[in-house]
């Protein structure tokens, strides 16, 4: 249909006057749909036997403002000041059962008093949501990712120390372990460490409690295990290998002589795709007490070139090769091997997005308790996203080789923007409560899909 262009163009010069009112706006007209998916999944009540120690003599239930601080995150807010912005909101406020919200210190003090129990409560949580998806997809095979991320602050936090950190040298920090399930790309566990510990400090119990978990809730499924270089130990492998788990393992060929001086007197190396070679041998460190499989990949790669560049001149490519080493006891071929290593960079998306959307590299307070709560309200806002959309459609991919999700999530990032960040009001004609928001029809198509889903009736 063509329109002239007196219908399109619009002549406007005067500012509007501001006025300031009470009235019942909400500027998140999507946590329509977080209200029945929460009480779906009996949250509030769960985290109420998770805090129920806290609550002595509290006005406000500890687990009420736990769910805040979830409800914070998915908002887009990060640090506990921000709360101010959204303290009037009436679709907040009914979300949370509250009449008022609390203020910046009452939060504050919530997470001080929070203690060890609470935060192994919400952990135990935390892995039971996860489990409740696990049940119900029953996957043949369960893929962990294990790997860590560091959480800097200039505050001297509880538990802080200063550790190796790239980006900000110097600054006091913690470095969590995190186990990520591959299948549904949620996050399952993590261990808080301060920041001056190596990668695989504590981390064979960890990850064998991890296995033992997974081993209770899916019996007959294959376990799988990733880890980079960093997590190469006999003690880690043995225990794996123990409990019948998968694995492969990046291995730090550089500290091993041996290894080195076969990648250099290799003659032949087999064709993997048009750029890697490899070869494999079975072989261990002297320290070792049985041999593994290990797959050695040559990766043809262009030089970077830290020259200037002269842009009239032609300047041919200068290719070299890149070595990695990968242990694993998988008895499929190496391009089978390589493939599945490699899907290890799903998690370095996940740690991505949990930094950048749900604030994991935040430290609000000084305690350490408290510091891990909020840690858990992130995580738990990211995995509830996660099965938020798991709910509403069915798996689009089957198992792959890099053992990608089983869905196409979208970001929190774009959830929050598409759909809870939308400006509504709240009336009541006829004495019915009505949420009313701008007719988008692709606003209307997504809520009422989401909403159909969680709630089981169908909605116009």
């Amino acid at each position: 249909m063509k329109h002239t262009k007196s219908k399109i163009e619009s002549k406007a010069y005067s500012l509007p006057n501001l006025k300031f009112e009470s009235q019942t706006l909400t500027s998140f007209s999507g946590l329509v749909i977080i209200k029945p998916f929460f009480a779906a999944l009996n949250l509030k009540q769960r985290l109420q036997s998770c805090m129920t120690h806290l609550n002595q003599g509290k006005i406000f239930d500890r687990a009420t403002v736990f769910i805040q601080l979830i409800i914070h995150v998915l908002l887009g807010y990060r640090e506990l000041q921000d709360s101010r912005y959204y303290r009037d909101d009436p679709l907040v406020k009914r979300l949370l059962g509250l009449n008022q919200l609390p203020d910046v210190a009452t939060i504050s003090r919530t997470l001080k008093e929070s203690d060890g129990d609470s935060v192994k409560n919400i952990r135990m949580l935390l892995r039971n949501l996860v489990f409740e998806r696990l049940r119900i997809l029953c996957p043949a095979r369960v893929t962990l990712d294990f790997d860590g991320s560091v959480q800097s602050t200039r505050r001297k936090a509880e538990g802080t120390a200063v550790g190796f950190n790239k980006k900000k040298k110097g600054t006091r920090s913690y470095y969590p372990l995190f186990c990520t399930l591959a299948q549904t790309g949620q996050v399952l566990d993590f261990l808080h460490r301060a920041g001056n510990v190596h990668d695989s400090n504590g981390a064979r119990s960890f990850i064998l409690a991890c296995v033992r978990a997974i081993k209770a809730v899916l019996p007959h499924a294959v376990i799988e295990v990733r880890m980079d270089s960093a997590f190469f130990s006999d003690e880690i492998i043995k225990s794996l290998e123990h409990y019948g788990v998968e694995f492969t393992l990046s291995v730090p060929f550089e500290r091993f002589v041996e290894l080195k001086k076969m990648i250099e007197n290799r003659r032949r190396w087999r064709r993997l795709d048009n750029r890697r070679g490899y070869f494999e041998t079975d072989w261990k460190p002297q320290c070792w007490g049985n041999r593994f499989r290990f797959v050695f990949i040559c990766t043809k790669s262009c030089k970077q070139r830290k020259a200037p560049i002269q842009l009239d001149l032609f300047e041919p490519y200068e290719y070299g090769y890149e070595f990695k080493v990968i242990v694993t006891n998988k008895t499929v071929g190496a391009r089978a091997v390589a493939s599945y290593h490699e899907g290890r960079g799903f998690q370095e998306s996940v740690f991505g997005e949990l930094k950048s959307h749900c604030h994991l590299d935040y430290i609000p307070v000084r305690g350490l308790y408290g510091n891990q709560t909020y840690l858990l309200a992130g995580l738990l806002a990211y995995n509830l996203m996660r099965e938020l959309q798991m709910q509403t459609a069915k798996p689009t991919r089957h198992t792959s080789a890099k053992r990608a999700s089983l869905w196409a999530f979208e970001k929190v990032d774009t959830i929050r923007k598409t759909l809870i960040q939308r400006a509504g009001r709240l009336t009541r004609p006829q004495n019915t409560l009505t949420l009313t928001i701008s007719a988008n029809k692709w606003i209307k198509k997504r809520l009422t899909k989401f909403l159909n889903s969680v709630t089981g009736i169908e909605t116009a």
